[in-house]
């Protein structure tokens, strides 16, 4: 998407919405230093750096599907284990740059997509066998899925220092 675009319509709205997810998920670790990302603050494995990696890594691999359906799942190899946590050498700043970087790729692909393209599901048990998802309904997936993991954030960041994304 150039500078020069100018989009509206459902195009508009899906990227304005999917931003202001983003922009609640970035604004929880402001300000953090890498070993504050990298603090379990709950029982679970989650800690604020490694929410931005999963985050980011997700939406890459929903972005494949957009453009190479199932396969382009699988192009990159994920870790789900560490996939949650700040491993050795891993920084905050580098997580949000793979992030901002991914974003970009899917706004690209948000503007110019066919939206109603669609490919079937990856054979796994959670989808329904031969269902087909489209460009829009993967996009909506991904909002929905960064709105979630945002307010995993803000409940993490607020037992690290009180500081909270809204309220």
């Amino acid at each position: 998407m150039t500078s020069t675009t100018t989009l509206t319509g459902e195009r508009a709205d899906l990227l304005a919405v999917l931003a202001k997810s983003r922009g609640f998920l970035l604004h929880t670790v402001q300000g953090l230093t890498d070993e504050q990302a990298g603090q379990r603050t709950t029982v679970s494995e989650l800690c604020l750096g490694g929410l931005i990696k999963h985050v980011a890594t997700v939406e890459r691999g929903w972005a494949d599907f957009i453009v190479e359906g199932a396969d382009g799942m699988t192009k990159h190899e994920v870790d789900w284990v560490g996939g949650f946590k700040m491993l050795e050498g891993e920084t905050l700043a580098g997580h949000i740059a793979f992030y901002q970087e991914v974003a970009r790729r899917t706004d690209e692909l948000i503007a110019t997509v066919d939206l109603d393209s669609s490919h079937e599901l990856p054979r796994q048990p959670w989808f329904e066998p031969g269902a087909r998802w489209s460009a829009r309904r993967v996009i909506a997936h991904i909002i929905a899925e960064t709105a979630q993991h945002s307010g995993h954030a803000d409940i993490l960041r607020e037992a690290i220092d009180g500081q909270k994304t809204m309220g």
